[in-house]
């Protein structure tokens, strides 16, 4: 499997999204890291993924989702690929009296119609500095969370905060580590016209043998 690094673009945080409602309440405990954003469940994809590493070392856990200060990140994944896994190994501090669980990520396709929501520090109603890891890859297709992006090949990641406790600050930073995706490209054109070579091939062969 292929690793690479892609170059990431801080997207001007002025435009104006739609928000869902985030909690009133400090939010209950939950078992899973994962919460759905879209409706969409695709099948399991069999292309070999290839994987992303982003680093968010610094990152600020702003507001609630959609407001101006969020920091907001804009990947390019390729015209139409499929989000298929994910991994992370991080360290969180959340301010008091914010709470690490309320740190969220949201990775979404650029028009935010598909995509889910992260908690890695899932359950942890406390303050202070904490390191979380995924404990290895996780396919997104055992939650119904597989997604594909837009045309536009962009992958959009945003860092918020489900309760805001500090008005107009940082609730939280990501201090250091690694998220990590498993990308499904959408093949070339000429990849479908070998595999269909291939095919036939391999039932002309069988002709031959049953022959």
């Amino acid at each position: 499997m292929t690793k690479k690094r892609i170059n990431v673009l801080a997207l001007a945080a002025a435009l104006a999204f739609s928000a869902p409602a985030f909690a009133a309440q400090k939010p209950a405990t939950a078992s899973s890291p994962f919460t759905s954003v879209g409706t969409t469940v695709l099948a399991p994809v069999s292309i070999s993924a290839t994987e992303v590493v982003f680093d968010v070392s610094g990152i600020s856990s702003n507001e609630g989702f959609g407001n101006a200060l969020n920091e907001v990140y804009s990947l390019a994944v390729g015209a139409g690929a499929t989000i298929v896994s994910a991994a992370w190994d991080v360290t969180l501090t959340a301010t008091s009296p914010s709470w690490l669980s309320e740190m969220r990520i949201d990775f979404t396709d650029s028009a935010i119609t598909d995509g889910f929501s992260l908690t890695v520090a899932t359950g942890v109603n406390s303050s202070g500095t904490q390191s979380f890891d995924s404990g290895g890859t996780l396919l997104l297709g055992d939650y119904g969370l597989e997604f594909a992006v837009g045309a536009d090949g962009l992958l959009r990641l945003e860092f918020w905060e489900s309760y805001n406790d500090i008005t107009g600050g940082a609730d939280g930073v990501w201090d250091s580590g690694t998220l990590t995706f498993g990308i499904a490209p959408v093949p070339e054109p000429g990849t479908y016209g070998l595999m269909a070579l291939g095919l036939l091939a391999v039932g002309a062969a069988a002709r031959r043998r049953a022959a």
